[in-house]
């Protein structure tokens, strides 16, 4: 009788009993194993010859060997769960159903020699550079796992997806992930480009038109896509053509105009061209040109014109800008302050002359003028300037220049000598600075203290103006400005400012007695991040919860990482935030000095908050989240860290302790006390990293 062994279930499948087996005899004493079947084998037992069928046959072993059909009693019985059976001449074989692989990694097995029917499992799939995993998935036959690439990668392929296969293995995954960067901003006409950008997706590339063109739809900007593409902005830049409009005379000689409200301005240059002819007599034309520039939309300007003058005039913008030339033509008057029947007029030329015009009927004859002179600073306490003379001329327009003081505001008093009633006219004067520049050999010290040179005689008083703005490129609604003055005597001014730590500040300094300022960088060091918001928790012998992790503020500086360390409670009170020698887990042979069991980039962190396990057996960067051991103490330390311009500077706080021990009902009051013991403790903490 023979046997099949199923391992699996752990039955066996007979064979059908051959119902003639006996001695195979031959009658006249022939060779008995002469007349055996084909199928069949001569065998000697205890000297008797007989006639025996082969395996996978029954019969006498003379006559007839007919096959057995092994599969009569069910693929289940013969090869086990999930597989189908197959009869042979002689034998038969067992294959594996779908979904399912035979453990000899063959496609046919036989059950006797220990092979059995498994369900295909394909594990974990590959890995995609700089690619992640879609939704879920399971590791049966079939599956498919679908990849797509990671936030600031791009593939030519949307997405691409990676099938459990027959042989236990996942398809190889064709996406091929590239770093997406845009490179250089498209080029705007008549634009340039400001500021700095990066190529990233999300980048921002601002424009400035560029002099004598305007951008009336605001600002122009070109945005780096996830595409890797630059998105252009539907703003152009345009010509500016300024409408000069409502030109009108007022005080005799000065003049003043509007500008369209559709125009953008800027400081805008004027030409104005004046010419006039004398009413009383044949003198030569007055022709000039003065340049005026200002910010107003209604510009006005004072003119050195001659007295009893026909004049026309013309207004228009300066290259590059454009502008529709305005025409006006006027009168000046002839009488402002008598002398004896006649008149004379005052007007200032060249910062510190005066042109006195008298009339021409009163040529010839000779007059007096007594000139007064007072002039102060307003920003210095002790100066006074004050002179007083005589002036006698015959022209008629004679020019007297006086020896002014620079950067210095002057009220000149004119009066007429020798006439019946004394006449006078007064007149106000500012004289420019003298020279361009006073500040020298400024420096920084202290970090944000100034120090400089001051070409000015020792003990004479001088005021400075500062205008101070600052901006941070990681926090971009951060702005400070700040203006204010200060006076001083000595030759070498300090002046320490108030300045916010992690900035990019621009300092200008203007001496009011020199024409030009000087313009400083400066930057501030960053300074510790604000200490970790968090919920702090105690356990004893219980699971730890899930702590809670809250995005901090970049107040102080960029925040460049969180880091989740692990150390023993007993080094708690001896941890030093700022130390570097908490390494991964498994750089040590034991957790008895610490670990860093997660660290996450500042931008990978959500606004809001998130949350994480602490022994998730997930990786963090390059740190492993080791499961805590049982029986031991821990301090879960959560430390924040800001790095720039190769400082680095770090804020922790406490965020759990866990201890091995039975937690029963009568030591919730014990928890509650703990807990406000490990506040003071976080505080002690914060205030000694500061």
């Amino acid at each position: 009788m023979c046997w099949v062994s199923v391992p699996t279930c752990r039955t066996s499948a007979p064979r059908m009993p051959d119902p003639v087996a006996r001695p195979a005899v031959s009658p006249g004493g022939a060779d008995v194993c002469a007349t055996c079947h084909e199928h069949a084998t001569c065998k000697q037992a205890e000297g008797m010859k007989m006639c025996v069928c082969k395996y996978g046959f029954v019969g006498n072993g003379r006559t007839y060997c007919m096959d057995k059909n092994e599969c009569q009693f069910g693929a289940t019985l013969v090869c086990g769960n999930h597989t189908s059976c197959h009869n042979t001449l002689g034998g038969f074989y067992c294959i594996c159903l779908e979904g399912y692989r035979a453990t000899n990694n063959n496609k046919t097995f036989i059950p006797n020699d220990g092979t059995f029917c498994t369900e295909i499992d394909c594990g974990l799939p590959p890995e995609v550079p700089d690619g992640l995993i879609v939704g879920n998935y399971t590791s049966r036959l079939g599956s498919q796992v679908r990849y797509a690439c990671k936030e600031g990668f791009f593939s030519d392929l949307e997405d691409t997806v990676s099938s459990c296969t027959a042989l236990g293995t996942w398809e190889s995954p064709k996406l091929h992930c590239q770093e997406i960067k845009c490179g250089r901003p498209p080029e705007v006409r008549h634009a340039v480009l400001v500021g700095n950008h990066s190529s990233s997706p999300g980048s921002v590339a601002h424009y400035v038109c560029q002099e004598g063109f305007e951008s009336p739809g605001g600002k122009i900007t070109s945005i780096c896509t996830e595409k890797g593409t630059w998105r252009k902005s539907a703003l152009t830049c345009t010509e500016i053509i300024t409408e000069i409009r409502a030109v009108s005379v007022f005080n005799n000689t000065c003049v003043r105009w509007q500008v369209s409200p559709g125009s953008i301005l800027s400081k805008t240059v004027y030409v104005i061209y004046i010419k006039g002819q004398r009413l009383y007599s044949m003198e030569s034309v007055h022709e000039e040109t003065v340049n005026v520039t200002t910010e107003s939309r209604t510009p006005e300007v004072c003119l050195d014109l001659h007295q009893g003058t026909n004049y026309t005039m013309s207004i228009s913008t300066a290259p590059p800008a454009r502008s529709v030339p305005a025409f006006i033509g006027f009168q000046t008057a002839e009488d402002d302050l008598l002398e004896d029947g006649g008149m004379f007029n005052i007007s200032v030329f060249s910062e510190a002359c005066l042109k006195l015009s008298r009339h021409p009927r009163k040529l010839g004859s000779e007059q007096m003028y007594q000139f007064q002179v007072l002039g102060q600073r307003w920003y210095l306490n002790n100066f006074y300037h004050a002179t007083s003379f005589n002036f006698t001329t015959r022209e008629q327009t004679p020019l007297v220049c006086l020896d002014l003081y620079p950067a210095t505001d002057y009220t000149v008093n004119v009066s007429l000598l020798g006439s019946s009633e004394q006449q006078s006219v007064q007149i106000t004067m500012a004289t420019a600075p003298a020279v361009k520049q006073i500040i020298g050999n400024i420096s920084v010290f202290n970090e944000t203290c100034l120090r400089w040179r001051s070409t000015k005689t020792a003990d004479t008083e001088e005021m400075y103006l500062f205008y101070i703005q600052g901006q941070r490129w990681y926090q971009k609604e951060f702005t400070q400005e700040m203006t204010f003055n200060m006076t001083a005597r000595s030759q070498a001014p300090e002046m320490c400012l108030d300045l916010r730590p992690g900035t990019n500040y621009s300092i200008r300094i203007q001496a009011w007695s020199s024409q030009l300022p000087v313009v400083l960088p400066l930057t501030t060091h960053i300074a510790e991040p604000p200490p970790p918001e968090v919920d702090f928790v105690t356990v004893h012998g219980g699971p730890l919860p899930r702590l809670k992790l809250r995005k901090a503020k970049e107040k102080n500086g960029p925040i460049s990482s969180y880091q989740v360390l692990v150390l023993p409670l007993t080094l708690q009170s001896t941890f030093l935030c700022d130390s570097e020698g908490a390494a991964s887990f498994f750089s040590n042979t034991s957790d008895a000095e610490g670990y860093v069991a997660a660290e996450l980039l500042a931008k990978d962190v959500p606004d809001d908050s998130m949350e994480m396990s602490i022994g998730d057996r997930l990786y963090y960067g390059k740190y492993y989240n080791a499961p805590l051991k049982k029986g031991n103490d821990y301090c879960i330390i959560l430390r924040i860290t800001s790095e720039w311009n190769k400082v680095r500077r770090c804020s922790c706080a406490v965020w759990a302790q866990v201890k091995d021990s039975s937690f029963m009902p009568q030591q919730m009051v014990a928890v509650g006390l703990g807990s406000m013991a490990v506040v003071i403790v976080l505080a002690f903490l914060s205030f000694s990293a500061v």
